[in-house]
Formats: structure tokens, C-alpha cells, sequence
């Protein structure tokens, strides 16, 4: 386990989708990571997240290919991100970078759409 919970419960769900599993409980999680993960739902990549007795719940979709934390956090302008984009999403309308703003933790969509930048967190295809 590192010091990133979000790297962590990412490579988590990874794992449990290779082992085919519904599900996966993490017991080191963040506001952060909380953020990430609903942002994750809107996409329909997970089925939802629940959190009980200091562990949380992660219902995994069957929709997820893959999962990662972007290591290290580029901080990107709006200008920037259409290059990651290339370099991290295998097509253009297939899956979302997750950026961190000053206006909260968003998709690259909408990012672009209000012509701001921040710092990449993970990407979900």
C-alpha cells in the first residue's frame, strides 16, 4: 500500500476486474477519493460505492476497461489537455481524464467546456 489512496482503490478495482469479482472493499479512503469515485458513477463505470464501519464499497460495472491514477500529476492548461487526451484515452469520445480544478474535480469535458486547466488525476476508459 502506498501513501495514494486514489492510486490504490484504482489498481484495486483493476485487479478485481481481472479476477471477475462484483465488488471490492477498501479500508484507506479520502474525501478525495469519494469525489473521484462519483464522478466515476455519473460515468457508469462503477454501479455505485457505500460506505460502512470505515470501509468503503465499491460496486464494480461491467462497462470498465481500464482504471489508473495518472502518476505523476501533470498540471495542464486548457490548451494542453486535447494532448493527453491522445496520449491516455484510446479514441476521442471513448472514456474521460479526470481533472482536478480550482472549481472542484471534474471530467476533461467539462473542463474544456468551461476553459479551464488543472492537474490530471486518472484517466477511465
Amino acid at each position: 500500500m502506498s501513501q495514494d489512496v486514489v492510486a490504490d482503490a484504482l489498481n484495486n478495482i483493476m485487479n478485481a476486474k481481472k479476477r471477475k469479482k462484483e465488488s471490492i472493499v477498501v479500508t484507506k479512503y479520502s474525501k478525495f477519493l469519494i469525489n473521484v469515485l462519483e464522478l466515476i458513477k455519473k460515468g457508469g463505470y462503477i454501479k455505485g460505492f457505500d460506505i460502512k464501519n470505515k470501509e468503503l464499497k465499491i460496486e464494480l460495472s461491467e462497462k470498465i476497461n481500464k482504471c489508473q491514477a495518472i502518476k505523476p500529476r501533470y498540471f495542464v492548461d486548457k490548451d494542453g489537455i486535447e494532448k493527453y487526451i491522445r496520449r491516455y484515452l484510446p479514441a476521442k469520445d471513448f472514456g474521460f481524464l479526470i481533472i482536478s480544478t480550482n472549481k472542484g474535480l471534474m471530467t476533461h469535458k467539462e473542463a474544456m467546456d468551461k476553459k479551464i486547466g488543472g492537474c490530471l488525476i486518472a484517466y477511465f476508459y
